[in-house]
């Protein structure tokens, strides 16, 4: 078992979230749902890119500024190759 895994099996996180503050997953559902209320019945198009896009600069910028600006540190912490963060790093204009 991952590192991560094996926090998160340890901790109940369900107690750990203050009242009123659902998950990751749950704001995501939601979003989705949103748009495609505001979509007013119009064909969706290019959604997974246009959600990994939504997602992927904030947590990058989020996780390098954790780090501080520390790349090896950064890959690591996502779980990436460091040459690939550099390019996604470059992609989102954070480098």
């Amino acid at each position: 078992m991952q590192e991560a895994e094996t926090l998160r099996a340890s901790l109940n996180l369900e107690t750990l979230r203050p009242a009123g503050v659902s998950t990751l997953r749950e704001q995501v559902l939601s979003s989705v749902e949103n748009y495609f209320a505001l979509l007013e019945g119009e064909q969706a198009k290019d959604l997974y890119e246009l959600v990994l896009a939504e997602v992927e600069a904030p947590l990058l910028a989020a996780v390098m500024h954790q780090t501080r600006g520390n790349q090896s540190k950064a890959a690591i912490v996502l779980g990436l190759n460091r040459g690939t963060l550099r390019t996604k790093l470059k992609q989102y204009g954070l480098l």
